[in-house]
């Protein structure tokens, strides 16, 4: 059993979904959106990297997964999109977790099976895989996807050997 954390991450919200993978598959643990107010970009991104140390000591994942950057139209909101992921990035690294980084293609594929599904059939999707009974928030839905995501690929290669990750005490960990 592998507790794994994935972040959606965003400088105004941010979605965690976390996730136990087991040999039958994954079982829905906690999802949500960490709101980061109006402040200036500073006070932002503390308040995402201190909320996600507290997720991370909280359910006590292993690994965690994470999305890529992509670059939108607008240069300055992929910037702050990606020092919000740096600072969720430093949060799960200082917690002693495994990171590991997944497009938004690679996502949607791996839920959905297209890689141009939209957020709300990996919405339906999440729902699907993890029996749940209610929508969660886009932004939680999405963070859920990238952690069954990252179950899905921390499976298909731990047959080849490269699944192993090193636990927060610094044993092997399968």
């Amino acid at each position: 059993m592998t507790l794994i954390l994935g972040i959606d991450p965003g400088s105004r919200i941010t979605g965690y979904g976390v996730v136990r993978h087991t040999a039958r598959g994954c079982e829905y643990v906690a999802s949500g959106c960490i709101r980061t107010g109006s402040g200036e970009l500073p006070e932002r991104l503390q308040v995402v990297y201190r909320s996600v140390r507290e997720i991370i000591q909280l359910h006590g994942p292993v690994t965690m997964g994470i999305e890529r950057v992509f670059m939108a139209r607008n240069a300055d909101s992929a910037l702050k999109l990606g020092q919000a992921r740096g600072a969720a990035i430093v949060a799960g690294v200082e917690e002693g977790l495994e990171i590991a980084e997944y497009s938004a293609t690679q996502v949607k594929q791996a839920v959905a099976g297209t890689g141009g599904a939209n957020k709300e059939q990996v919405q339906m999707m999440v729902m699907h895989l993890l029996k749940l009974t209610q929508k969660p928030q886009i932004d939680a839905s999405d963070a859920l996807a990238i952690a069954l995501c990252h179950a899905h690929t921390r499976s298909s290669l731990m047959p080849h050997g490269l699944g192993a990750a090193r636990s927060r005490s610094g044993r092997l960990r399968l």
